[in-house]
């Protein structure tokens, strides 16, 4: 029979002091959870802070606009996770007196809140005896027990395992040992062995498998795209337009540029006319940057423009942004990286705040 105890001693002598792991409070800890996912801990972790210092509790959270919680959210990416924050915390609000739930099925009604999500906060919350499974887990598992073949390329098999090792006594400590134990060493490549406390009983370290598992899903090939800029400067101010709703980016303030699928400056005119109503001048090519979002590597050729016409005031679709401005709007770090570019290019613009 599997022994977990020596996991469980590793990890409450070794484990990282992270924020998130000083508390025991459902909504801090549901904050962290989403942030964690598609993020890493050193990016989610100011963010974190500074999220908690602005929305101390889910009632602040459930009552703030959407803008204000895009802005905090700025440069963490995968915009869909904050605005299904705000809805979650509405629910939890209004159905819930303000308490996350403590049952998984009150959970999964929770807007946003998926079933990782609900067994992370449940666990360490309240001790509710639920596994989890995300790709330190998944990684974790497949070489304690070189779990190989189809069975194991979908996360079901992965949580009936996980189940069966769960400490039911100490499930919240439980699930961040395995967590953490991926995370720092059994990590994808060159895991630190020696030092594992389940090095023993590991049957792909026996069987010299452990860089070979787990078995990769099948990933959509990356490609390239460019996107062309369009910098267009008023009285020491930039203009920035708001994109339209959708999943990617939606409702986020950028500088005006094309869209994906575009062919870069051969359409910034046209695209910017049709996506915002703008007439532009590209001039000369001033700053690049690069960015990555899903399966696309994006390289960013900013221009400095002017507009042909001054449009109408629209601040629902238009603002003029001063530098110090620039950490209040919901932009993202495509934008953040192009106006970085910009003020190294040394354009009239100064693009850091100033004291």
């Amino acid at each position: 029979m599997f022994d977990g105890t020596p996991l469980l001693e590793w990890y409450r002598r070794n484990k990282r002091d992270l924020a998130w792991r000083s508390t025991r409070d459902p909504y801090a800890i549901w904050i962290s959870e989403v942030m964690l996912q598609q993020t890493t801990v050193k990016t989610a972790t100011p963010y974190y802070e500074a999220f908690l210092q602005r929305f101390p509790a889910v009632e602040r959270l459930a009552s703030a606009k959407e803008e204000e919680v895009l802005a905090a959210w700025s440069g963490l990416g995968y915009y869909h996770r904050a605005r299904n924050l705000r809805r979650g915390a509405q629910h939890v609000v209004s159905h819930h007196g303000g308490r996350f739930p403590k049952t998984l099925e009150a959970a999964l009604s929770v807007p946003g809140v998926g079933l990782y999500t609900a067994s992370a906060i449940l666990s360490i919350a309240y001790d509710v005896a639920l596994p989890v499974v995300d790709g330190n887990v998944r990684r974790v598992l497949a070489r304690l027990f070189a779990l190989r073949g189809p069975k194991w390329k979908s996360d079901g098999p992965f949580y009936d395992k996980a189940e069966e090792l769960l400490d039911r006594g100490h499930p919240g400590d439980w699930n961040q040992a395995v967590m953490e134990l991926g995370a720092t060493i059994c990590t994808p490549r060159n895991p630190a062995c020696p030092a594992c406390p389940l090095r023993t009983v590991c049957v792909a370290r026996a069987k010299g498998l452990t860089e070979e598992l787990p078995e990769s899903k099948a990933r959509r090939a990356s490609v390239d795209v460019t996107v062309a800029a369009a910098l267009i400067e008023r009285k020491g101010r930039v203009l920035l337009v708001r994109r339209a709703e959708g999943r990617l980016m939606g409702r986020m303030w950028e500088i005006p540029q094309t869209s994906l699928e575009s062919k870069g400056h051969a359409d910034l005119v046209r695209e910017v006319r049709e996506r915002h109503g703008l007439e532009i001048e590209p001039g000369p090519l001033v700053a690049r940057a690069r960015h990555a979002i899903t399966f696309r590597r994006i390289r960013v050729e900013a221009y400095k423009s002017r507009l042909s016409r001054v449009p109408a005031e629209d601040p629902e679709r238009l603002r003029w942004a001063a530098p110090a401005e620039l950490g209040t709007f919901p932009t993202s770090s495509l934008t953040r990286k192009v106006l970085k570019a910009a003020a190294a290019a040394q354009l009239s613009l100064t693009l850091e705040p100033t004291s």
